[in-house]
């Protein structure tokens, strides 16, 4: 099994300095929301299995995007689909990339983003998931997945998967040394009908048993009363080994996992639309915290999944 280099030194408990306030206008036209700056500046770069975008190490956030792309290596073609399966949700989450590129930037926070599609291999799957390499998703035999033996596994382990994980453990590594101790956002996006019933949320908030910033979140989004927000739904956040398991639960971080439905961030607008809000809204929760619960100090809460065996078809669906 790859290890992954969670290191757990330089954790600290200080808080960031004042943010910012939020326009006094529109809440989610305010560009000039950026948090703290900081000599501690984490540089972009890009490898074959994934980008960095660079940020303010102290800023006091990081941004996911586990499924940014529906790209494959050349040498695995289409993985034997046609063309077009490629463009569905199976692929990748619609959408997200953009808005996780948008909240980064309007924070001026670091970024990580894989650079594979999900069907390669999920990077928010835990390595023994048996759905960390699909064979069929949502009607769609994986050809080029239907034979995969033991080695070919390792080897997308290897060259894919673990490099992301252990580029997001060495950007979170670095906002640690900086002396403040960051949330994590992770962005995807889910269908708007699934298996012929439409989905009623315009965005949820998923969470295991950490609710410094999820519960915030949700409240927040919900301020707004033409939105429908999922509070672990569309999915649940409890998955063991999956990208906020691994990076945010075992290591005491805030974090929560946002899903936007995909035909409002399937246009550029939709996309700034939601980036504004997302960004306008985390300023804003970190430059007004919860007295009773420090969002931005290393606190271990454990997962549910530690008692709770989570049903398959909901595992294989985030």
């Amino acid at each position: 099994m790859v290890e992954y280099p969670l290191r757990e030194g330089g954790h600290a408990v200080k808080r960031p300095p004042a943010l910012a306030e939020p326009s006094k206008g529109s809440p989610y036209t305010d560009m000039d929301i950026r948090l703290p700056v900081s000599s501690a500046t984490i540089e972009s770069q890009q490898t074959e299995a994934v980008t960095v975008v660079g940020g303010n190490a102290a800023c006091g956030v990081v941004v996911l995007c586990d499924h940014a792309t529906n790209d494959l290596p050349p040498q695995y073609g289409t993985l034997g689909l046609h063309p077009g399966e490629l463009s569905r949700h199976i692929a990748y989450d619609i959408g997200a990339q953009a808005v996780t590129l948008g909240v980064a930037a309007r924070l001026g926070a670091p970024a990580v983003l894989s650079r594979f599609s999900r069907l390669l291999i999920d990077p928010n799957r835990g390595e023994d998931d048996p759905t960390l390499v699909m064979r069929i998703s949502d009607g769609a035999v994986i050809a080029g997945n239907r034979h995969l033996d033991a080695a070919e596994r390792t080897h997308r382990i290897n060259r894919f998967y673990a490099p992301y994980h252990n580029a997001i453990a060495a950007v979170l590594d670095d906002c640690l040394r900086t002396g403040i101790v960051p949330v994590i956002v992770s962005m995807h996006s889910f269908t708007p009908i699934w298996r012929g019933a439409p989905r009623p949320w315009h965005a949820g908030i998923l969470w295991d048993k950490d609710p410094r910033l999820a519960r915030p979140l949700i409240e927040a989004l919900r301020l707004d009363r033409t939105l429908v927000v999922g509070d672990n739904e569309p999915y649940s956040g409890i998955l063991e080994g999956d990208t906020l398991w691994k990076h945010a639960t075992q290591r005491g971080l805030a974090n929560a996992l946002v899903e936007v439905r995909q035909d409002l961030i399937s246009t550029r607008a939709g996309q700034d639309e939601w980036s504004d809000r997302l960004a306008s809204i985390i300023t804003s929760l970190l430059a007004n915290p919860d007295p009773k619960s420090s969002m931005q100090t290393v606190e271990h809460y454990g997962s549910h999944s530690d008692i709770w065996q989570i049903e398959p078809m909901t595992r294989g669906k985030r």
